[in-house]
């Protein structure tokens, strides 16, 4: 039901495409998944992802346990039908949300309590309870309760917090349900080289559909995460997915397929669009900037999706600046846009073998 189909790699850096079957559609890799935290990607339909070729959506655990609750979307048919999306979707465990929280969460080796964000009431995530969670949820891949080790750390703290993610993994997958659906175990081990090679060896130790790379992009800078991944790649199985998680910046997306990533998500698109920003080739665009106000191009030239195809920076600026949802859609729908086709001409790039020359024009753009 789920098998990941390599069909390309690059000799000269590892960067690959390649396909990955799931009952709900085929993910040609490497992908970009729009973040939909809630059920939805936020000022966008389904119909929109389809046309900006989104092929798989992310949801959150954490946050569909608080509202409207696992057992509701359950009582709909799935994530799938509660939404209104067709194709294939991936929860993630809540854990990066949890320990996000800080002082409202205490970590043990049950697993984690927390209070609510929203009503300050107290919870307790297990690897048990969120495998019980994302089994009710109904997505195709799942992804186990981990601990994201925070930025910097130390030595001591990362190590434990790894190993107690082997130890939780090895839970959640004698807790996990249901064939239908793909459980990934996360490799953390903060940035130490052996912490990472250890946790690479235990993850993927445990036979599962495909596995990802946790705890990074956390605040460290590009090089690290770069040399992060130059060690942690290569001891990933190689006919398995890979998946390096809260990654979505142009210049990440371009330096971590040629590092041998295959899915990539973020919700830095949406978040920026909201603040009026868009990706360009040439690099970020401010569009609510007063530069703009007479500007009756595209938000970028030539630019196929349907903000760039029928309105003006000026128009979207005007829209931003007087508060008006439509302006805050249109730079959403070409952020999505931008970030799936720059994954697709990678692609395009890795099957004719010019993925070196690729990077080196993406970055001769952004001078510009």
């Amino acid at each position: 039901m789920f098998e990941y189909e390599l069909i390309k790699e690059d000799k000269d850096t590892g960067a690959r495409a390649g396909v990955f079957h799931t009952p709900h559609g085929d993910i040609q890799t490497p992908v970009f998944m729009p973040v939909g935290t809630q059920a939805t990607v936020k000022t966008m339909t389904p119909e929109e992802l389809k046309e900006c070729n989104a092929q798989i959506i992310l949801s959150n655990t954490y946050h569909l346990y608080l509202r409207p609750g696992h057992e509701l979307v359950k009582e709909a048919g799935g994530l799938h039908n509660f939404m209104k999306w067709d194709r294939p979707i991936l929860t993630d465990s809540g854990g990066f949300q949890v320990f996000s929280l800080g002082d409202l969460r205490k970590i043990k080796e049950e697993g984690v309590e927390f209070r609510s964000h929203i009503d300050g009431s107290k919870h307790l995530f297990t690897p048990e309870s969120v495998m019980e969670i994302e089994n009710a949820l109904g997505a195709d891949i799942i992804m186990a309760f981990d601990e994201c080790a925070p930025y910097p750390a130390s030595f001591e703290y990362v190590q434990n917090s790894s190993d107690r993610t082997f130890r939780w993994l090895q839970r959640c997958k004698d807790a996990h349900k249901r064939e239908d659906q793909a459980l990934f175990g996360i490799i953390q081990g903060g940035m130490y080289k052996e912490l990472r090679e250890k946790s690479a060896r235990d993850i993927t130790s445990i036979d599962l559909p495909g596995y990802a790379i946790g705890g990074l992009s956390v605040g460290e800078p590009a090089e690290k995460m770069y040399e992060m991944l130059d060690y942690t790649t290569p001891l990933m199985p190689k006919h398995k997915p890979r998946y390096l998680m809260g990654v979505g910046a142009p210049e990440n997306l371009v330096e971590g397929v040629l590092r041998g990533v295959d899915m990539f998500d973020c919700v830095l698109p949406t978040r920026i669009g909201r603040n009026g920003t868009v990706f360009t080739k040439e690099g970020k665009l401010v569009i609510r900037n007063a530069e703009y106000a007479r500007d009756f191009r595209p938000m970028e030239e030539g630019c196929q999706c349907y903000a760039c195809r029928n309105y003006s920076r000026a128009y979207i600026r005007h829209l931003i600046k007087t508060g008006e949802v439509l302006g805050i859609r249109l730079t959403t729908i070409h952020n999505i846009h931008f970030l799936t086709n720059l994954m697709a001409e990678l692609r395009q790039a890795i099957l004719e073998d010019r993925v070196l020359e690729f990077r080196e024009q993406f970055y001769a753009n952004l001078k510009k």
